[in-house]
């Protein structure tokens, strides 16, 4: 770190009295799973359903980045990897805000999902799968993708010329060929009631 910066996190108002005050445990949710199966949706269901219950929610969304803080990265392993960790920079901030944080990427690789991990903090990071099959993504494919991938007019998309490596043991497994988009939302938060509620709340 350079000798001219100076942190002074210390000095600004601290994580527990933000919490105390939104009344929750903030934490952040990490969306993983193929394109198609289901992330954005399921945590728009679910952002609604914590508000609706009086609890203070964000998505940090993986296409939304791409048009602004990330435009300038493409889809390459190094590229990838820049644009997890400047999410993952920006979802610490927001979790040492007290804000429940949702983040819908791809993030297709343990690597890469490691090291949000790890940048965000073992304890507050907790890994959502959204369990779709490749062939169900690929009959939904809602933006087309897959066709375009298929077809050759995409390099390096995950699930065809591209790897995908599955969790292995993650926080919350949402299967939705097995649910309803309203059950997989529904499942998520009675699992993650506990972890945000607080006793005076």
């Amino acid at each position: 770190m350079a000798d001219n910066i100076h942190p002074i996190f210390s000095r600004m108002v601290q994580r527990n009295e933000r919490e105390r005050r939104l009344r929750q445990r903030s934490k952040a949710l990490w969306f993983t799973g193929l394109s198609g199966s289901g992330k954005s949706t399921i945590a728009i269901g679910l952002e609604r359903m914590l508000f609706d219950q009086g609890y203070f929610a964000q998505i940090i969304d993986g296409d939304n980045l791409r048009h602004g803080l990330n435009a300038n990265l493409g889809f390459s392993l190094e590229d990838r990897t820049e644009n997890i960790r400047r999410v993952a920079e920006l979802t610490k901030l927001y979790v040492h805000s007290g804000i429940i944080t949702l983040c819908t990427f791809v993030s297709p690789t343990r690597e890469i999902r490691q090291q949000a991990r790890q940048i965000i903090g073992e304890s507050d990071f907790k890994e959502v799968y959204i369990n779709t099959p490749l062939d169900i993504c690929e009959q939904r494919d809602v933006k087309g993708l897959y066709a375009k991938a298929r077809r050759g007019e995409i390099k390096d998309f995950t699930g065809i010329d591209a790897p995908y490596e599955a969790p292995e043991h993650p926080d919350f497994d949402i299967r939705t060929n097995e649910l309803t988009i309203e059950q997989s939302v529904q499942l998520l938060f009675d699992q993650l009631l506990p972890i945000i509620r607080t006793n005076n709340f």
